[in-house]
């Protein structure tokens, strides 16, 4: 790999950003990727931490960029956060927590939709909170409406402005009994950051059960919250009048651990994820099996690579946990162009996940989405309104072309699409990337990656 103009390069050319790169493809990636914590779980426990009348520690803190963002708006809004005592550790120290105005907020926040899980916190230490507009990776419709209603039901007072939303509540906040029309991860989140200082019970029904949701229940349970949870998706909080810090060590990343793990399918790879787990990846494991992928699990992590014989077709539904999550059904699509038939991935979560494919036709794949899903007597998943389906026909030989990154976990199968396919691919916008998976160019190069960081 070579960093044309690299702006972190010394001596190299200011120029470069690192949203750029050319891939020369065509060669199996093989090594090993360690993979910290998740970034589902190390950016609600970091807004955690404002709940707490004590220092807060969380270790194996991913260096991505949406930590960066909520460590800047815990920054603004008075915390001090600090390295901690071992690498990849951070102290949080909501001692001097304030209000922030408007400008602050968005300045930070970027196209990150973490502020909405700002307000339960806010509201009990502050009385008041701010949401600016907020952004997100372009993969469907991602309504706040699931959480504007739950905390109207813990009394706040809701004030839509023209360039966000201002909350209050002047009599405190007061448990509730909400059900949640779809098992929302957000809303889940929301929930619970607010109902554990709330006064009285509050009972969550359709709640979501990732478990990232469930290491959040383990950091609020360390700080002193009383929660409990049945297997039918309800939640009780109990509420306490004051919380102190945690010391709390991260989930590992699933996402990305499964994004590895595709990447060696795609690529004819030989991969060890160090970190990964078997437990919160049964689903994936799976559909990997059933793929033709080989994997064998150790203490220290799984190791993933292509089996004996040529890739199978396979059908996939996506589904809220434990059923197979929506982020992993981008980077197996790329691996299911080099199977032999025809594969359908069914996406039940977001209506619009499936732009990504148009790159992927471009350097060769046979795909077709059907805008409205797919019926089938196979289907296990309830079908919802706006779902959509995804037709693969394989094996097809994949070539370099230009391309634009879309979204996140969208732009890394893209980036995987271009190690796979013979010739050499211009990617553009990679930045985006970094939002979710940490020292991005590092992993590849450790992998073997051929390629160049150009702009």
């Amino acid at each position: 790999m070579t960093l044309l103009g690299d702006a972190h390069t010394p001596g190299a050319s200011s120029r470069a950003t690192g949203d750029v790169i050319e891939i020369r493809g065509g060669r199996p990636l093989t090594g090993q990727v360690d993979v910290r914590g998740a970034k589902n779980l190390a950016t609600k426990a970091m807004v955690a931490s404002l709940l707490g009348e004590t220092p807060s520690t969380l270790r194996d803190v991913p260096d991505i960029r949406d930590v960066e963002v909520v460590r800047s708006l815990l920054e603004v809004h008075g915390v001090t956060v600090t390295a901690g005592d071992e690498p990849g550790s951070l102290v949080l120290d909501p001692a001097a927590a304030k209000s922030a105005g408007f400008e602050e907020i968005d300045a930070h926040a970027g196209s990150s939709r973490i502020p909405i899980l700002f307000c339960g916190p806010l509201l009990h230490l502050l009385g008041q909170a701010f949401i600016p507009d907020l952004g997100g990776c372009r993969i469907g419709d991602r309504p706040i409406n699931f959480h504007l209603d739950a905390l109207r039901r813990f009394g706040a007072i809701v004030d839509k402005q023209p360039n966000g939303i201002r909350l209050s509540a002047p009599d405190g906040l007061h448990g509730a009994n909400i059900e949640l029309p779809y098992p929302s991860v957000g809303a889940t989140e929301q929930v619970l950051l607010t109902a554990v200082r709330a006064k009285g019970v509050t009972e969550l029904r359709g709640a979501a059960i990732e478990p990232e949701i469930m290491d959040l229940i383990g950091v609020l349970q360390k700080m002193g919250a009383i929660i409990s949870y049945e297997p039918n998706r309800v939640i009780y909080i109990e509420g306490v009048e004051e919380l102190h810090g945690y010391d709390h060590r991260s989930l590992f990343d699933r996402n990305e651990a499964a994004s590895w793990a595709c990447a060696a399918l795609a690529t004819d790879g030989d991969i060890f994820v160090k970190g990964a787990r078997q437990y919160e990846m049964l689903t994936f494991l799976n559909v990997y099996r059933k793929v033709g992928g080989d994997f064998r699990i150790t203490d220290e992590g799984i190791r993933f690579r292509r089996g004996e014989t040529p890739l199978k077709p396979v059908i996939v539904e996506t589904d809220v946990h434990p059923g197979f999550m929506t982020d992993w059904q981008q980077p197996l699509i790329v691996a299911l162009t080099q199977a032999n038939g025809q594969s359908i991935v069914h996406e039940t979560v977001y209506e619009n996940r499936f732009g990504f494919t148009q790159a992927l036709v471009q350097m060769g794949a046979d795909i077709t989405v059907h805008p409205r899903g797919l019926d089938g007597a196979y289907r296990r998943v309830a079908r919802r309104e706006l779902e959509q389906a995804a037709v693969i026909n394989g094996p097809t030989p994949l070539h370099g072309a230009d391309i634009v990154v879309p979204d996140l976990r969208g732009g890394y199968s893209h980036v995987i699409a271009a190690l796979a396919a013979e010739g050499t691919s211009r990617v553009s916008g990679v930045g985006i990337i970094s939002r979710g998976y940490e020292k991005f160019f590092d992993k590849l190069t450790a992998l073997g990656a051929d390629f160049d960081v150009v702009g």
